[in-house]
C-alpha cells in the first residue's frame, strides 16, 4: 500500500489537497494542472480502499461530495511528513 502510494505523484498530490482543507472533487481538479476527472476518481477510490480518505454523500442538488482523512489517514500523513523531514535532512 505504501508503495502505490508514495509512488504516485497524483495520490499524493491528491492527500496533500485533502490535508490542506481541498475536500471537494472539482476544487481537487482546479488545483492541480493536468488532473483529469478520470484520474482523480480513481486515486480518490484507492485512497477510499486503503482507509485514507473517507467518502460524505451530501443529499442536494446538484449533488455535493467531500472527502477527509480517516483517522488512520491522519496517522499515515504523519508518516508522510517525517519522511519529508527525513529528506529534507539529507538533502538540504
Amino acid at each position: 500500500m505504501v508503495e502505490d502510494i508514495v509512488g504516485c505523484k497524483w495520490s499524493l498530490a491528491v492527500l496533500d489537497l485533502v490535508r490542506r482543507g481541498v475536500c471537494r472533487p472539482g476544487a481537487m481538479e482546479h488545483a492541480i494542472d493536468g488532473l483529469t476527472s478520470k484520474v482523480l476518481n480513481e486515486r480518490l477510490r484507492k485512497l477510499q480502499r486503503f482507509g485514507i480518505l473517507d467518502k460524505r454523500s451530501y443529499p442536494e442538488v446538484p449533488p455535493r461530495v467531500e472527502y477527509s482523512l480517516t483517522s488512520f489517514g491522519k496517522k499515515f500523513s504523519a508518516v508522510l511528513d517525517q519522511i519529508a523531514h527525513l529528506d529534507r535532512e539529507l538533502h538540504p
